[in-house]
């Protein structure tokens, strides 16, 4: 188990910020379901707002990407606190700000249809300036919706 998993009050930090401060995540419905250093995992259930074709209910391929692209500088950001030991709560979480996108290339696989989704990212590499991660959106039946590489400044 990860050091950080005893640190209710980083965990908190991050669950609040992520789920609740960011107002994109807020229309998305995001919502942290675990998080370590190694990998994060974010939920969010279908609704007529995120519908890219009504008449077959399936999720917008904006919202694909965008779910696929904030997983991965999640998991960025977890990757980035491994290298972070003995730092305060406030130095920790102030890198948050500082995660961005670089690019994200993602793979559509099959329609977005499904109650809930599942996004699950893990990181491939974290470097002193760029992560790399690895993304995945699985559907309720856990079908794989669509899978995402992606590049974030963590400096």
């Amino acid at each position: 188990m990860d050091a950080f998993t005893d640190d209710q009050e980083f965990v908190s930090a991050i669950n609040e910020l992520f789920n609740e401060k960011i107002p994109f995540n807020k229309v998305l419905g995001l919502k942290v379901e675990s998080i370590s250093y190694e990998s994060v995992k974010v939920s969010f259930q279908m609704r007529g707002e995120l519908m890219g074709h009504y008449k077959r209910g399936m999720l917008h391929g904006g919202v694909i990407s965008s779910a696929i692209d904030v997983t991965g500088g999640l998991a960025a950001f977890m990757g980035l606190q491994k290298k972070m030991p003995g730092e305060t709560l406030e130095a920790r979480i102030e890198r948050f700000g500082r995660v961005s996108t670089i690019d994200v290339r993602i793979d559509f696989l099959r329609p977005g249809v499904g109650k809930r989704f599942i996004v699950a990212a893990y990181t491939l590499r974290t470097g002193n300036k760029v992560a790399v991660t690895r993304i995945e959106l699985h559907n309720d039946k856990d079908d794989l919706i669509a899978v995402g590489t992606g590049s974030y400044i963590v400096a």
